[in-house]
């Protein structure tokens, strides 16, 4: 439950230390500065500032990115390396980073001579996707002998064109025939649409002859700008595209001999991303002829750090607590085993700042829910092993590392729940071993194999979903406890703490504790009269405060409604067993011949990866769904903005400090 306190920070300084301002702020990674778009309407303000920023250059930025983006891109396909399972920000030091950028004017060079070559190759890709569309259109005719440019004789029109492959060319001679004897229809070819024919008439006859196609659905083709028959054209066409594809080549070559400077132009197109932060953050900036003033949000963990920050510069400052009830952009901070978790609360909503962070509080549950459902030691223990290595060897960041270390904690729970039921890939060790080594090797549960005790499971699951629904209910009680409401945390939990465990304690106290469902009817008695007596007391008057807090008490079937959205729990945990037992019993079909043994194992490799796949993906959606819906919907209010400082949001390079 850790939201970052933050602090309410007003800066004003000179013109000349702003830029080195921005950059040690950037550096520090702490501050969010805020849009000033109320004060240019403010008459207070109006006549004294206006909008820092330039918009121009913001712009420009943007179009050198994109170039680089292009050329990246560009020698990426001519890059031999070995590619990484994950690209890594490299990390440098601040004096190579600089060091680096004193080559800035040849990188850039380098960058304009990629583009022209990219260029080049651009042109003679359209010039030979042209030229191809040219000989595809030509090769109808490649049986064609007369040249494409002749349309007529002295006394003869000659015309070529296409039909429908639905025409019956016999029938369309012999209508041509009883129009004219003068009319030479020749068919040329043919693909899976058109004939193509070639048409010979007198000139004279040429209307009637045309009356006749267009029944037809004859289209002219005409060839511009060609001379000569078609396989000359295509001869030629051919000839050119060689040439082109040699002139490819040799451009190609040419740009990969600039692979070896990737790293140079990453860092460049790192160095245009900061800078081009830099220069968008001034427009949420005011300014005078000679000070800026900023505004925004820091933790108040960092005030210290800024404050140097802000001394050395010599800047007028305001570090404030923000006001009553006033939102405050969220940063969540949660111990290393916790925030992993985060990405499930952030896919959902933030929460606002006069709320909690819910990710500690839902972490066990989230993890045992994805554990039970899936349940299988075998398919996560494979992801374990996966996901400590990766952690291990690779050094990643951000997103990417949460959701590893997110499968890691899944995988471990998964693993737990699988030696309690037994299930290594469900009974398919068993079957492999009966199969492959005709040896006997069960394994059995350490608590039960849901397959045969699903009652058992489903009680438990049911238990366990009343215990997540109550971590709720207190999350609400503390909120409203925190907040200085502590009767109403009474009224609007703990009676319905008494009303919910009365009937159970009732009904199955005897169970567990012998003489405790007496216990409950008193339990049940008062959470009820507690209900009837608080739940209406924002109505008024008497009658209609005791209607309201009677008809409360049919809020025991959400209650009762909740519990039963558990049993997901069983029937997912239920859908992997059931098909991994299926799985074993089509893999172990073929006996223990060689073709049996080999069935089995093919069995095993894709069947066991379809089922992990498809039931690991059910176990996240319907554990964050169980959190969405039955937990957060007790307690839980969203829509906080998260924070947002001013940082190096670099792709390809982390900048560190130099120890010193």
């Amino acid at each position: 439950m850790a939201i970052v306190k933050m602090n309410k920070i007003s800066i004003i300084g000179f013109d000349s230390v702003k830029s080195m301002l921005i950059k040690e702020l950037m550096d520090l990674g702490v501050v969010e500065i805020s849009s000033q778009d109320s004060k240019l309407t403010d008459s207070e303000w109006i006549s004294y500032i206006e909008r820092d920023g330039d918009e121009n250059e913001v712009l420009n930025y943007d179009i050198k990115i994109s170039k680089v983006k292009q050329v990246l891109q560009s020698i990426d396909k001519y890059d031999r390396t070995k590619k990484p399972m994950f690209n890594l920000r490299k990390q440098i030091s601040y004096s190579d980073y600089e060091s680096k950028l004193a080559e800035k004017n040849n990188i850039e060079n380098n960058i304009d001579c990629i583009l022209e070559l990219n260029s080049k190759l651009n042109e003679l890709s359209t010039e030979e996707n042209k030229t191809i569309s040219s000989i595809s259109g030509l090769q109808p005719w490649i049986s064609y002998n007369l040249p494409l440019e002749l349309n007529e004789t002295k006394y003869t029109s000659i015309s070529l064109g296409a039909v429908p492959n639905i025409v019956s060319i016999e029938k369309l001679k012999s209508d041509m025939d009883d129009k004219t004897q003068n009319c030479y229809i020749n068919l040329i070819g043919n693909d899976k649409d058109l004939y193509y024919l070639s048409i010979i008439c007198l000139k004279s006859e040429k209307e009637e002859v045309y009356e006749v196609l267009k029944q037809y659905g004859f289209n002219s083709i005409v060839f511009k700008d060609i001379s000569g028959t078609a396989s000359e054209n295509v001869v030629k066409y051919e000839k050119n595209i060689s040439g082109i594809t040699e002139e490819k080549e040799k451009i190609e070559a040419e740009i990969s001999t600039f692979v070896h400077l990737k790293d140079e132009i990453e860092l460049l197109h790192d160095y245009f991303i900061i800078e081009r932060d830099k220069c968008k953050i001034l427009s949420n900036m005011l300014k005078t002829e000679k000070t800026f003033y900023l505004s925004g949000w820091i933790p108040e963990r960092s005030k210290d750090k800024v404050e140097s920050i802000l001394k050395n510069n010599g800047c007028w400052y305001e570090i404030k607590e923000p006001e009553e009830d006033e939102q405050y952009p969220i940063l969540l901070s949660n111990h290393s085993i916790v925030s992993p978790l985060e990405m499930v609360t952030e896919l959902y909503s933030l929460p606002s700042s006069s709320n909690i962070d819910p990710t500690s509080a839902m972490w066990f549950f989230f993890f045992s829910f994805f554990g039970l459902m899936l349940g299988d030691a075998g398919y996560v223990l494979i992801m374990v092993v996966i996901s400590a290595i990766i952690l291990k060897k690779y050094k990643i960041e951000g997103t990417i590392a949460k959701v590893v270390r997110l499968l890691l904690y899944a995988g471990i729970s998964t693993t737990f729940w699988g030696l309690m039921f037994g299930s290594w890939f469900g009974d398919s060790v068993t079957a492999g071993a009966k199969v492959l080594f005709n040896v006997d090797f069960p394994i059995k549960p350490l608590w039960l194999n849901p397959l045969e005790e699903p009652l058992t499971l489903l009680i438990f699951s049911f238990a366990f979903g009343v215990a997540h629904l109550f971590v709720g209910l207190g999350m609400k009680a503390y909120i409203l406890i925190r907040d200085g409401h502590p009767w109403e945390a009474l009224f609007d939990v703990g009676f319905w703490y008494a009303f919910i465990i009365g009937p159970m304690l009732l009904l199955f106290g005897d169970m567990i504790i012998p003489g405790s469902s007496a216990a409950g009817k008193y339990i049940s008695i008062l959470g009820a009269v507690g209900l009837i007596l608080t739940q209406g007391r924002s109505k008024k008057g008497v009658i209609s405060k005791f209607i309201s807090g009677v008809l409360s008490l049919y809020g025991i079937t959400g209650y009762l409604s909740d519990v039963l959205s558990y049993s997901r729990l069983l029937a997912l945990g239920l859908a992997t067993g059931v098909v991994s037992s299926v799985l074993s019993i089509i893999g172990s079909m073929g006996g223990g011949s060689i073709i049996g043994k080999l069935l089995f194992l093919i069995v095993f490799a894709f069947g066991h990866t379809f089922n992990f796949a498809i039931n690991a993906l059910g176990a996240f959606v319907h554990s964050a769904r169980l959190q969405y819906v039955e937990f957060f919907g007790k307690f839980y209010e969203g829509g906080g903005e998260p924070f947002n400082p001013l940082i190096k949001n670099t792709k390809y390079i982390k900048i560190v400090k130099e120890e010193n």
